[in-house]
């Protein structure tokens, strides 16, 4: 799902020095109180010398199979961080819990009852997908009644993380479906891409062809390019695909081709956007990867049928596609996105003075996440834990290398100072002129508007997890005074999770989204078999 780290480690370096004040304590307030420190220690069946995020989760209780940090439960773990290099096996390293550490440094905690995990995250992809097969991993060990300071704890680095049966019995379903003339994998080392970073740099996906593609030669199909959302990748695109081939089968949405884009990269996702740091990838996927797809599966090649579905960053994603190549496009159905006017970013207008994405004018915190009606994580826990557990591949991070201009460092320009929230309005200046999508669709509307009017659709729910919705309001409202005719429709009730719920069918929306698309590819023409 990655690609290897090694050209971009020292662009990281550059962006970690950010990230050590994450506790939010200074150097002062941290060397005047005692330190607490773990002895961690790598198994000597470890089959080489091992370099990567060393990780020390702690949290109250005891009987845990897995102590990790909970996203709806920002406050209830605590982490430590330590980049250590060639540690032999068994050797082991001792590692202040101090030095960078969420929510507080370790020497902080009140006297309880404890657990702790140690993770060697080896990649470097903690902050994307979590634990992989790749990592090493010690056993929970029960502290008892335990404070900071009363002793070193061992722990042992010598197991691997478990797969989640769920997610694995997925997989697998979905790999047996991979049949050609049904579901097959396509991938292409891209020229663009490859010269910008000088590796080999492919773009893959899943393609997913209808029921009946090998009966009739000369049938062509329209074709949906869909984009995942921020954490998935290629095994995902192909539970996905799976669905999509049996409701095909079933009748409940009409016979198109599907694309299931990969968009996972090392920095996070690189959303088919062209950017500085992560490179040309809408410039690639058009000029490049469609072509060669067309060039093997009657597709339709032309831009009533061509269309786009992606969901939470994909969602995004779909949008900056269709608003960048209108002429490539006949339309995105785009849900759940994540921010299309910077006004809103989830929460902080990045334009307003003094702007901060930690706190609002008055002092109180900006929401990140929400259940129930209820926040359960603010902006700033979200950042600050994504900043210990490395400051690469994060969700936060990941829009700094999408939308930020690049600094004298190699490093994408931090939008905003990891420690204090503020925002630099600079590199804001930047977002807004090359990725605030409610400017660009206004700012290139005498040249566009044949190209988008009536193409935009988007979904999202009221309650969205992540408070998607207020930015969605904003596009919408400066669409409707350009004339765009856009379809922006929000469901009451659903959260970022249940979206796609209609009645008890939790994927049932990409039946109303999939026969919207063949409207417009076979306008009047009926899908439906008939008794």
């Amino acid at each position: 799902m990655r690609q290897r780290l090694s050209g971009q480690l020292l662009v990281w370096a550059a962006i970690a020095t950010c990230c050590v004040g994450a506790s939010g304590q200074s150097s002062a307030q941290a060397a005047a109180a005692p330190h607490v420190f773990f002895r961690v220690h790598l198994a000597a069946s470890a089959p080489k010398p091992l370099s990567g995020r060393l990780l020390v989760f702690l949290k109250q209780g005891k009987g845990d199979k897995e102590v990790n940090i909970q996203e709806f439960h920002p406050g209830e773990t605590w982490v430590a961080a330590e980049e250590v290099h060639d540690l032999m096996p068994g050797a082991s390293v001792e590692m202040d819990a101090d030095q960078i550490a969420y929510p507080k440094p370790f020497s902080a905690l009140p006297a309880g009852e404890y657990e702790v995990q140690a993770v060697l995250d080896t990649e470097h992809t903690y902050n994307y997908s979590g634990r992989g097969p790749e990592d090493w991993i010690s056993a929970v060990v029960p502290l008892g009644q335990w404070s900071a300071g009363s002793s070193e704890p061992m722990l042992t680095l010598d197991q691997h993380a478990q797969a989640n049966p769920m997610r694995t019995e997925a997989v697998t379903k979905a790999k047996a479906s991979v049949k050609p003339g049904e579901i097959e994998e396509q991938e292409m080392v891209s020229p663009l891409l490859t010269h910008f970073s000088g590796n080999a740099t492919q773009i893959r996906a899943w393609v997913v062809l209808p029921p009946g593609y090998g009966k009739d030669a000369s049938e062509h199909y329209p074709t949906v390019y869909f984009t995942h959302g921020f954490g998935a990748g290629m095994d995902y695109d192909l539970v996905q695909a799976a669905m999509i081939r049996r409701r095909m089968e079933a009748g409940k949405m009409p016979p198109m081709i599907w694309v299931m884009l990969d968009e996972s990269c090392p920095q996070g996702t690189h959303e088919f956007a062209d950017s500085v740091n992560n490179g040309p990838w809408g410039a690639a996927l058009t000029t490049e990867f469609i072509p060669m797809l067309e060039s093997k599966y009657r597709m339709d090649a032309r831009p009533s049928g061509r269309f786009l579905n992606g969901h939470s960053s994909g969602g995004w994603a779909t949008l900056q596609l269709q608003v960048n190549y209108p002429q490539v496009f006949g339309g995105t159905w785009s849900t759940s996105p994540d921010p299309s006017d910077f006004h809103n970013f989830t929460g902080p207008d990045l334009y307003a003075p003094h702007a901060n994405v930690y706190h609002r004018p008055d002092g109180s915190a900006y929401p990140i996440m929400r259940m129930d009606g209820k926040v359960v994580a603010t902006l700033e826990q979200f950042t600050k834990i994504e900043a210990v557990l490395g400051p690469y591949g994060g969700q936060i991070t990941s829009f700094d290398w999408v939308f930020s201009p690049r600094s004298k460092s190699g490093a994408p320009m931090p939008m905003f100072d990891r420690v204090t929230g503020d925002v630099d309005p600079n590199v804001v200046a930047y977002w807004h002129d090359h990725y605030d999508l409610a400017h660009l669709v206004e700012k290139e509307w005498p040249q566009n508007a044949a190209l988008l009017k009536g193409r935009i659709h988007l979904f999202v729910g009221t309650a969205d997890t992540f408070y998607l919705d207020a930015s969605a309001h904003l596009f919408d409202a400066r669409l409707a005074a350009l004339g765009a005719d856009a379809h922006f429709t929000y469901i009451p009730g659903r959260t970022h999770m249940d979206l796609y719920l209609v009645d008890k069918d939790r994927h049932g929306l990409f039946d109303q989204i999939a026969a919207e698309m063949y409207a417009v590819a076979r306008p009047g023409v009926s899908w439906k078999k008939t008794n």
